[in-house]
């Protein structure tokens, strides 16, 4: 992604943009597995993730049995295909680097909740887009 000069908002051949998505994944049974080298590995790979589909991680923070993530992503990216390739990668490689301590808390090949949280809503940013439109003519 490209951003436009003396802008935040990003170009690209056809269009400008500006996406963010506030994502919560959450453990399966909310496990708390997300510390130590587990939960380094597990953000780490989440950052390299992300970097590879060309999005921009402006936040990553959570607690033993969660993680939030600030995304900004291009729009030939759905929301829902961000969350199924960060949850499918950062599991399959966490099993992978860490089975032994895996296979003590998950007896089946999971890692994350089925569910999950996105916004792209916050109040402030209605609020910003509510007054321009309103007040476009003006």
């Amino acid at each position: 992604m490209r951003r436009k000069p003396k802008t935040n908002l990003y170009v690209n051949k056809h269009s400008v943009f500006l996406l963010q998505y506030h994502i919560v994944l959450v453990t399966k049974f909310r496990k708390e597995i997300l510390h130590g080298k587990i939960g380094d590995f597990v953000y780490e790979n989440i950052r390299e993730t992300l970097k590879n589909k060309e999005c921009n991680l402006l936040e990553i923070n959570g607690e033993q049995d969660y993680v939030h993530l600030l995304v900004e992503c291009p729009p030939n990216i759905s929301p829902a295909e961000i969350v199924q390739v960060v949850k499918i990668r950062s599991a399959r490689f966490t099993r992978k680097e860490f089975s032994e301590e895996i296979e003590k808390v998950y007896l089946n090949n999971v890692f994350w909740e089925d569910g999950y949280f996105i916004s792209t809503d916050h109040e402030s940013t209605k609020r910003n887009v509510s007054n321009y439109l309103q007040n476009q003519k003006h």
